[in-house]
């Protein structure tokens, strides 16, 4: 299901998806994760259906470390 250009244009094809425990309750502005793939699908919780974006798990590890410690600029 995912496609060699690293995404996938439904989403809810894919299992596993969670909400970080660090989202907002009502703010509208939370990523969703799934487990459980090969690589790392990410989507808007606000649209279950709709494309994700696949990382490497390397690629989403930096991502991550990046974002927790504050080395990404707006």
């Amino acid at each position: 299901m995912v496609s060699s250009r690293r995404s996938v244009a439904d989403a809810s094809t894919l299992t596993g998806w969670f909400k970080s425990s660090y989202s907002g309750g009502g703010n509208g502005e939370c990523l969703e994760v799934a487990r459980g793939h090969v690589g790392v699908p990410v989507r808007d919780s606000k649209a279950a259906d709709g494309p994700a974006v696949v990382f490497s798990a390397d690629g989403w590890s930096s991502f991550a470390t990046a974002l927790k410690n504050g080395d990404l600029s707006a």
